[in-house]
């Protein structure tokens, strides 16, 4: 019997998330795989695995904040606002001589903080029931509506300049839900002469980082996370006794120990290490918001 767990993979460039979730449920045997956020395929990095009941931990890491290195290049745009796009016009070879960095910088202090972001059209996002980037490949012209994102850093570690080009490599710090495509082209934009993503690599989600994860190629055997460590990587941890930890598990609530609880969403662990679930307050009352499956055995 396959145990839950979290399993953190360093995805390459060229797979598709989906791929990295088939290839986890061939190497560990089950079809209860899921993961906490889609890279797209030019991107690489983490990907947050849930094996079958922690997947039900998802829920709760996919909303993490991320860090992601990448790559921008200023002096034209694409149509994906990434490099698996078709070229628009290219810039003017002294209009990309003349942005500065100080112009730079001040466009990247805009694009910093809490900001309104139009999603790319190319997105996973489900316009009426399909994926944008389905409608848009179909010939249709999609508008998403802006959505409020924040960016707590972006920072530039080296800047390179040509004639036709200017090449940032930065990182980002941000919340779920931010586009890093669309932080390259509405910089691009800002500064009149273009801009698309030509490199991404999600290196950190929440508590989990990319120096942790393994290779597409060593999945089998590969060292996993339990459900409690993986949980308390994410929120608090409140240590239950067995009699509570099965009265959480029976769907009974803890009576007059909400003070008990640090955060809005706590992991309830029992005296064996099991995660019990996640718990929340209830008035004055400790409740369940997710029961772990019990271990058997």
């Amino acid at each position: 019997m396959v145990s839950p767990a979290i399993l953190l993979v360093d995805k390459p460039g060229g797979l598709t998330s989906h791929d990295v979730v088939a290839r986890t449920r061939r190497a560990f045997g089950t079809r209860k795989v899921g993961h906490a956020g889609t890279l797209d395929p030019m991107a690489t990095g983490l990907l947050v695995i849930g094996i079958e009941g922690a997947t039900r931990l998802l829920t709760y890491i996919v909303g993490a904040d991320k860090t992601y290195t990448a790559t921008i290049r200023l002096g034209v745009g694409s149509t994906t606002d990434d490099a698996e796009g078709e070229l628009l016009e290219q810039a003017p070879a002294d209009a990309i001589a003349a942005v500065g960095a100080e112009r730079i910088a001040h466009e990247i202090a805009a694009l910093t903080g809490a900001i309104s972001q139009v999603p790319s059209s190319v997105s996973a996002i489900k316009v009426d029931g399909r994926r944008a980037y389905d409608r848009v490949r179909a010939g249709e012209e999609v508008a998403l509506a802006a959505r409020r994102v924040t960016v707590t850093r972006f920072e530039i570690l080296e800047r390179r300049d040509s004639a036709s080009a200017i090449d940032l490599d930065v990182v980002i710090d941000c919340s779920s839900g931010t586009y890093i495509r669309a932080l390259a082209r509405d910089l691009g934009a800002a500064l009149g002469i273009g801009g698309h993503l030509t490199a991404l690599r999600r290196t950190r989600v929440g508590g989990f980082d990319v120096t942790d994860a393994v290779a597409v190629d060593a999945l089998a055997g590969a060292p996993t996370l339990t459900a409690a460590a993986a949980a308390a990587r994410t929120m608090p941890v409140l240590n239950v006794s067995a009699d509570e930890a099965r009265d959480l598990r029976h769907g009974k609530r803890l009576h007059g120990q909400a003070t008990r609880l640090t955060a809005s969403e706590v992991a309830a662990v029992d005296p064996d290490g099991e995660l019990v679930g996640v718990v929340e307050t209830r008035g004055s009352d400790i409740k369940s918001a997710m029961n772990m499956p019990e271990v058997q055995g």
